[in-house]
This record gives structure tokens, sequence and C-alpha cells, in this order.
């Protein structure tokens, strides 16, 4: 396996997992972070599909992604996802950081969703 680190926020994932579940009308906002991209998605653990998902690879992103700052462009992806989410009816959803701190770009992810008027 890779580091201590990983390894650590592995378990915090698997602990929080286990509490944490999606359904279609709140689904499970699933965050990972690697060290260049990040990538959300919206589950719904009870069908077991994915009903959004967005990464800072994808073209659509890429096209409105400022040049510079991971937390910025972190903060105009939840702006995006959070749109994407209301073209598809879902008003709350659950945020389930995966293991990470609540720091840097999933914070200002989090916090550009909500402010976008999606409740958790």
């Amino acid at each position: 396996m890779g580091s201590d680190k990983e390894w650590g926020r592995i378990q915090r994932h698997r602990r929080v997992r286990k509490k944490v579940t999606g359904t279609a009308e709140r689904p499970r906002v699933a965050v990972h972070r690697s060290l260049k991209n990040l990538f959300v998605q919206a589950i719904d653990d009870i069908a077991q599909k994915t009903l959004v998902s967005l990464s800072s690879l994808d073209k659509e992103f890429v096209k409105v992604a400022p040049k510079k700052g991971k937390a910025t462009a972190a903060d105009q992806m939840g702006g995006l996802f959070a749109s994407l989410l209301k073209k598809k009816g879902i008003q709350k959803i659950s945020f389930d950081r995966g293991g990470y701190l609540y720091h840097g770009r999933v914070k200002a992810l989090a916090e550009a969703i909500r402010k976008n008027g999606i409740q958790f």
C-alpha cells in the first residue's frame, strides 16, 4: 500500500462510510483529492448509481477553470457542481470528505457548493 498518511486517510474514510449513506433524495457527495486534481461525485448508495460527477480534468470544467491556484479551482468546481446538482433536482446532500481534512481544496469545494444553494 501507499504511505502511512494515505493508509490513515483510507481508514478514516472506511470508518465514516459505515455511517454515511446516500439516497436518491439526499445523495452522498464523495470527494477524492490527488496531488494535481480533484474529483467529486454524487452517489445514490441504495441504487448503487452515480447521479452526477465532475472532475478537474473534465472538458466543461477546464474551459472555466482559473489558471492559478488549486483552491480557487476547487471553488469554481463547487459552483459548477452545484449547478449540475440543481439540474438533476437535488437540493440536499450528505458531504463525504473521503477522510481528508476539512481544509484547503476540500473546504473551498464544500463552501462553494453551500454558497450556491445546496444544503448539507
